[in-house]
């Protein structure tokens, strides 16, 4: 049996590689210097669940399809009528 959560990316890192290399890139003059995207056309993410066994504690992702609209956890039971 799995606990069942969304993977969420984690904050960028200001020491990885390749941002100290865009950020020495861009000091001084001269503008823009990698190129800036701008052509977006998917409107929806892929899902990624990340599954973490209540045992032995490992963690396995699982890809789900693109979806717009996500919500995790089972449907509650609609107490009361009228």
């Amino acid at each position: 049996l799995h606990k069942v959560t969304q993977y969420k990316a984690g904050k960028a890192s200001n020491f990885a590689q390749g941002k100290r290399r865009y950020d020495s890139k861009q000091k001084g003059f001269g503008g823009q210097t990698k190129p800036v995207f701008h052509k977006k056309a998917k409107t929806t993410k892929k899902i990624t669940l990340r599954l973490e066994c209540k045992e032995c504690k490992t963690k396995k992702q699982l890809c789900i399809k693109r979806t717009k609209h996500f919500e995790l956890g089972e449907k509650k039971k609609a107490t009361g009528g009228y």
